[in-house]
């Protein structure tokens, strides 16, 4: 009922955003006579902020058409090389670079209410020195019931699957959520002597042991119960969808989570894109659209991924207490033998506390001490550790000199 009482609202505020949109260009479009009266540029501001508020986010293009490589600019091109129902994997080819020259990096993108876009500016900084792959995971609503359920377990055979895919010699940057699947996907592997172990996992901002430092993401999973998710937050997906009739946990929900969290910051910074179009500060403006069209577009997850992701690692710690167990073998972070271990954690995170990804140091205790390293940045919030100054300047050059590090 939620998701289709939203989808009404939608259906209201479309004409209205439509109507601002217009409006905004009438006002500021150096070929309309109106934009040049008295008051044309608080009209034109006023409008644009309203159909910012009001429109509807599709997910965003990557953007990816060329990369740097020491002076020379190279053209970069998206393929899809693997296609499973809740996910594409996809390279970012470099146009003219031979196969083999720089390391392959899979990168998996966290499924968490945002799309793979979201980084955007990791695979921008990591592409130059890198052949990069990325999962980009789809929208659940988009996905039809006939393809069935997917579980935090599946998400965990995705990664699997990708490496073996990919083949030996892989390095696997996770961010935030998939920190968790990823090592227990590598766990597995090595527990059975798999060729394709990558020879490198870093993992970034995750919650590889959410009891240490809990986060308020944190402290919701664990003062409410289990039930009060499956009954709260599980939606089906209206008939207007390729995924109708599936349960999911609404992105919609999920951002207003996210606004929840920091209704300060983004009420100010709203205000502030308003003083920035009076003022004419076009970059500033730009800058806050190409930020909000990112955060704004959000997609579905399925009902029991979520939920599984609540139980699993929020509610009963199974990772970090060796009591995970995926087709009845148990998750054993100690199995790990010869792949190379970097922790990343933002001082200033408050998604993912101190500590919770570090604890992958302690969990993978037959990793030799010489191929383990931490790393905490500081003055570094969550999205600061993959996005941004800091990330492109500090952050990647670590990640890119700890992957070429001889085995």
């Amino acid at each position: 009922m939620l998701y289709d009482l939203h989808e009404l609202q939608r259906s209201f505020l479309t004409p209205l955003a439509a109507f601002t949109e217009t409006g905004s260009q009438l006002f500021s479009h150096p070929g309309s006579p109106l934009a040049y009266t008295p008051v044309s540029r608080h009209i034109a501001a006023t409008y644009e902020l309203m159909h910012r508020l009001g429109k509807d986010y599709e997910k965003p293009a990557w953007g990816l058409d060329s990369t740097t490589i020491g002076d020379k600019q190279v053209a970069v091109s998206e393929h899809t090389v693997v296609h499973k129902p809740f996910c594409n994997l996809v390279n970012f080819k470099r146009e003219g670079v031979a196969a083999g020259s720089d390391p392959r990096v899979l990168l998996v993108a966290p499924m968490s209410g945002h799309h793979a876009t979201l980084l955007r500016d990791t695979v921008r900084a990591l592409l130059p020195a890198h052949d990069i792959y990325v999962t980009d995971w789809i929208d659940a609503r988009m996905v039809p019931l006939s393809e069935g359920s997917f579980h935090l377990d599946d998400y965990v055979r995705y990664v699997r699957d990708f490496l073996r895919e990919l083949g030996p010699e892989m390095n696997v940057i996770s961010v935030c959520q998939p920190t968790v699947p990823v090592l227990a996907a590598i766990s597995l592997m090595a527990a059975d002597n798999d060729p394709c172990v990558p020879r490198s996992m870093v993992m970034m901002g995750g919650p590889i042991d959410a009891r240490k430092s809990p986060t308020q993401v944190n402290r919701l999973a664990m003062t409410k119960p289990y039930a009060w998710f499956e009954n709260n937050l599980i939606h089906k997906v209206p008939p207007r969808y390729p995924g109708a009739g599936r349960a999911v946990y609404p992105g919609f929900l999920q951002h207003a989570g996210f606004m929840a969290m920091n209704p300060d910051r983004h009420l100010r910074s709203h205000y502030d894109f308003y003083v920035d179009l009076l003022k004419g500060s076009d970059d500033d403006a730009k800058a806050h659209r190409r930020f909000y069209d990112e955060y704004n577009a959000v997609l579905d997850m399925s009902a029991e991924f979520y939920l599984d992701t609540i139980k699993i690692v929020f509610q009963e710690y199974l990772l970090p207490r060796g009591k995970w167990r995926i087709d009845g073998k148990r998750v054993d972070p100690s199995a790990i033998h010869n792949v190379a271990l970097l922790t990343i954690e933002g001082e200033l995170d408050d998604i993912s506390g101190q500590g919770q990804t570090r604890a992958a140091h302690d969990l993978c205790s037959n990793i030799p001490a010489g191929r383990k390293l931490h790393y905490t940045a500081p003055g570094c919030g969550h999205y600061g550790i993959f996005s941004g100054r800091r990330w492109r300047q500090t952050i990647c050059p670590k990640i890119a000199e700890f992957i070429r590090q001889p085995s």
